[in-house]
């Protein structure tokens, strides 16, 4: 049985009461958690699994098997059965706020140049997201490009989450299709983010629930990543 991802539902949830239900090393499997493996570009959380008033502190966590992998300190420390989950809430909530803003920035470049995001990674503090097809911008083509995306995350728009079927998603018209055709084809059910009329992602990751949480985009650096193709560096304040 596959570990129930708790944070597709709700980003917002930082604790949990799950079960061990296997010790491999520093490896711990449990029935249910709200630890956000990497993936999608995005780092994992961190925090601490608690058993019998003692912290153990999980220092990695990653997808393998279908399973969740906490990779924990002083694991043989813990027994099987009944633990308390708890993520670092600042680290999960600066992952939230540029994983966010990199969705509203992508749908930005996408509306005024048609490129599309290839790629991205996501940490608490910053973020950078590569785009295809994307010439050379000038200073005040940037500058459009900040300030249409600060924008928007100035104003309230909610952000949503659901699930559809591989199909479904395939023939949404609001969707960037490549986002989806690059999905393995073993994938059958899709969860989709929406940003209002914005943006509409194909997306696993965490996500804050509206864009006046995200805070202002700051450009620090944009380079090239081969013709045609670049990458841009963010901050938030």
């Amino acid at each position: 049985m596959s570990t129930k991802e708790l944070y597709l539902e709700d980003s917002y949830l930082t604790t949990c009461e799950s079960t061990v239900q296997k010790i491999d090393g520093d490896k711990v499997i449990l029935d249910q958690t709200v630890f956000y493996p990497t993936g999608g570009g995005q780092e994992h959380d961190t925090g601490y699994l608690i058993q019998a008033n003692e912290a153990f502190k999980v220092y990695e966590v990653k997808k393998e098997k279908g399973n969740i992998a906490h990779y924990v300190k002083n694991a043989h420390c813990l027994q099987l059965g009944k633990v308390t989950t708890k993520i670092d809430w600042e680290r999960r909530k600066g992952l939230m706020r540029h994983h966010s803003l990199l969705h509203v920035l992508g749908a930005i470049v996408y509306k005024k140049y048609g490129a599309l995001c290839t790629g991205n990674k996501i940490y608490p503090n910053r973020a950078r997201i590569d785009f295809n097809h994307l010439e050379d911008l000038t200073k005040e083509q940037l500058e459009s490009i900040v300030n249409e995306t600060n924008q928007i995350l100035n104003e309230h728009h909610p952000i949503t989450s659901r699930f559809v079927s591989r199909e479904e998603a395939e023939n949404s018209s609001g969707l960037i299709k490549t986002m989806v055709n690059l999905l393995p084809a073993s994938i059958a059910t899709v969860r989709l983010i929406t940003i209002s009329s914005i943006d509409e992602q194909a997306c696993g990751g965490t996500h804050v629930s509206n864009t006046n949480e995200i805070g202002n985009m700051s450009l620090e650096k944009v380079s090239s990543k081969g013709k045609n193709n670049k990458r841009f560096e963010v901050t938030l304040t």
